[in-house]
């Protein structure tokens, strides 16, 4: 298990306030304007979305063709959906 830092905290704090699925770069911005002093790369940020996945704290996948986008969601997001 990894040790939650500032970074972590904020995105996963982004994903649970959210109300819809976000891509990394809406939760990069969203975290660039609640806290200027954290020092934001993609790759770190996507590092740290990838364990919270891991975690099972979030949910995310992968869409779109080539480098493609990843896509992130609280993990009870859709809980009360049924499909038809």
């Amino acid at each position: 298990m990894y040790k939650p830092d500032i970074l972590t905290k904020a995105a996963l704090k982004a994903i649970e306030e959210a109300d819809e699925v976000l891509e990394t770069k809406e939760i990069e911005e969203k975290i660039a304007h609640s806290a200027r002093n954290i020092g934001i790369t993609r790759t770190k940020l996507f590092a740290r979305l990838n364990n919270l996945r891991g975690e099972g704290l979030i949910r995310g996948k992968f869409v779109g063709p080539g480098k493609g986008v990843w896509i992130w969601w609280k993990k009870d997001a859709f809980a009360g959906r049924k499909n038809k």
